[in-house]
């Protein structure tokens, strides 16, 4: 959201670090592994070079509804801002881009967060194969060390509570996929 707002790596998140978050996943992804391996990396005593292997992990083909809970007129701001991106949108690597785009032309709901994440269509198209897992946060549950605390630019992060629930597949609006929404609208 910051990306889409414009805001530099330094600048202060607080407004949407108080936002409630919750994410229903619509489609798993699967697991896959990027090696990769740099040559002539300065070693950790500045007197020698080396080459160094690393495995990253990441998820392929998934898809999630994120919804965002607070402020109307903050969120407004941030729904405009995702159809008009300042800065390129990615997935925690500039090489990730969300596809479709995250832009939801009747994304902007005016509903308790986990009533608006149960009531929107399936991302996909038609209706879910198996039940969907919900994440909403919480005043109590499951702790998690994601909440920014702080610029991007620092790294910190500090705790929230989430929960999970079980979405039942017929509990779930069917419709056409969310791309062909966004193309019909416009």
């Amino acid at each position: 959201m910051a990306a889409a707002l414009g805001r530099d790596r330094e600048q202060d998140v607080s407004d949407l670090a108080a936002l409630r978050m919750g994410v229903r996943v619509d489609r798993k992804g699967v697991l896959r592994v990027d090696y990769q391996t740099a040559q002539s990396v300065l070693t950790a005593d500045l007197k020698g070079k080396g080459n160094v292997q690393s495995w990253r992990y990441y998820l392929a083909d998934a898809a999630f509804l994120v919804g965002l809970e607070g402020e109307r007129a903050l969120l407004e701001t941030l729904h405009g801002a995702l159809r008009n991106p300042r800065f390129p949108l990615y997935l925690g690597r500039k090489s990730y881009v969300p596809s479709p785009p995250p832009y939801l032309p009747d994304g902007l709901v005016g509903a308790p967060l986990a009533e608006a994440l149960k009531g929107y269509s399936y991302l996909l198209g038609g209706k879910p194969s198996e039940d969907l897992l919900l994440v909403l946060e919480a005043e109590e549950g499951r702790l998690v060390y994601d909440q920014p605390a702080g610029p991007f630019s620092e790294r910190r992060f500090a705790a929230r509570y989430v929960r999970e629930e079980v979405l039942s597949r017929e509990a779930v609006p069917g419709g056409p996929p969310a791309w062909e929404v966004d193309r019909v609208a416009q």
